[in-house]
């Protein structure tokens, strides 16, 4: 019914749609809303982690991610103990919004190095006897349940398993069925479980991994849909496919829901691009443009992108790091710029630079975010005038910033006037 036939009152002149013709709107419009609810039901409403750290699964011990944060650590101290010389190294100016980072990060490497752990079974292991593999597969889920337990888990972990062509398919599968269920076994899923499926080029690989996964859920008594995987974006296959469509919005649907990331493979897809060695980048133009088809298929689906990596390893005397670290900081904050929230980590080293450009990009935004939230808020206006949509996207901004430890909830609440619940609503989590 609508508002005139509420109230009684019509449009000026006293005509109207009719009862019936509105009736059909809505009856030919209620599939596509249905369609809607389904494919686009926004964002999942939990943290992202700011990076994925990879390690080869016959490396993972007990005090990895320890290990990590204490080389981190160390790597800072020795180039960057001062915000001088992170200033130096970074080639930015020496002011209190760096002091004030550079504290917060060697506070997040004491606290929380990683993020999100990946094991790796895939490129970074490579084929291994049958018999070793195993013995990881189960190791490395055991290794888990313990930290997990004992709460030094990060906050999301997992395994890259090998792809599903033919050569390794059953290798892969043999993996994922020994780790999930030394998992089970062990007490249970963990939360933060990551699964990452490499190396897709057709959507029938991700339906064979969601056959997969509802198969074991029936058979340990799991919830149906309690699994779910990251999808790695390697392959020009996977971007446009050989009847011209974009493969990767179809990846999506053959998840059935399932699928929580979209992870791009810098040196894999740029090698498929005939991009040779040395040219080989997260910006290069071949990058952007498998990130920007990611990006559009992906939108509001709830599916989340990461960038990819560097292969320049911040090592060997103070110049040498600082030229890595400098190029590492802009590429994640050029990422960070294009909505691209998450990214690889392949070295300790890493770490600090990571933390810095994204510590960097939420604080010095911090103000006025905050201010143009406030405003949209309070309806007072000011300079630019917001939309719900830019109101969502100011939300989320801080909320990720709270989430990684960059920016404070008091802090946030003092400038905006909003709790963490209110701002969830705002972002639509």
């Amino acid at each position: 019914m609508s508002q005139f036939e509420v109230d009684g009152s019509k449009p000026e002149g006293g005509a109207s749609f009719s009862g019936a013709a509105r009736a059909a709107v809505d009856a030919l419009l209620a599939p596509v809303d249905a369609e809607l609810a389904r494919r686009y039901p926004g964002e999942r409403g939990t943290r992202q982690p700011v990076h994925t750290v990879y390690v080869p699964a016959d490396l993972f011990a007990a005090d990895t991610v320890r290990s990590w944060g204490r080389q981190a650590l160390e790597a800072f101290d020795t180039h960057a103990g001062t915000p001088a010389e992170l200033a130096r190294a970074l080639g930015v100016a020496d002011d209190e919004l760096l002091a004030d980072v550079h504290a917060r990060v060697r506070a997040k490497l004491e606290r929380e190095p990683v993020e999100d752990l990946r094991i790796d079974f895939e490129d970074g292991y490579g084929p291994r006897p049958d018999a070793e593999e195993d013995a990881d597969a189960v190791r490395t889920a055991e290794l888990i349940t313990a930290a997990v337990a004992g709460g030094s888990a990060p906050p999301y972990v997992g395994i890259r398993i090998k792809c599903m062509e033919a050569a390794v398919r059953e290798r892969g599968i043999r993996t994922l069925e020994l780790f999930l269920a030394t998992l089970v076994a062990g007490g249970g899923l963990p939360d933060g479980l990551v699964l990452t499926l490499p190396k897709v080029t057709y959507a029938e690989q991700v339906t064979a991994l969601v056959r997969l996964l509802a198969d074991f859920e029936r058979r340990a008594g799991l919830p149906q849909g309690r699994i779910g995987f990251e999808i790695q974006i390697e392959t020009t296959q996977a971007i446009l496919g050989a009847d011209g469509r974009a493969t990767v919005a179809r990846m999506i649907e053959a998840s059935e829901g399932r699928a929580t990331g979209l992870h791009y493979g810098t040196f894999d897809y740029s090698a498929s691009c005939g991009v040779s060695a040395a040219y080989q980048s997260m910006d290069h133009p071949v990058a952007d443009h498998a990130k920007a088809v990611m990006q559009v298929a992906a939108a509001g689906t709830g599916v989340r992108l990461s960038d990819g990596s560097t292969n320049v390893i911040p090592t060997g005397g103070t110049e040498q790091v600082h030229a890595a670290w400098k190029l590492h900081h802009d590429l994640v904050r050029r990422s960070l710029a294009r909505a691209y929230y998450q990214g690889w980590d392949m070295h300790p080293a890493h770490l600090p630079t990571r933390y810095v450009a994204v510590y960097g990009f939420y604080r010095e935004g911090l103000a006025a975010a905050a201010a143009r939230l406030a405003a949209y808020v309070a309806k007072a206006g000011g300079d630019v005038m917001d939309e719900p949509a830019t109101a969502k996207a100011l939300s989320g901004y801080l909320l990720r910033g709270l989430d990684c430890g960059a920016v404070d909830a008091a802090e946030v609440t003092a400038l905006t006037g909003l709790d963490r619940a209110r701002l969830d609503a705002l972002a639509g989590r």
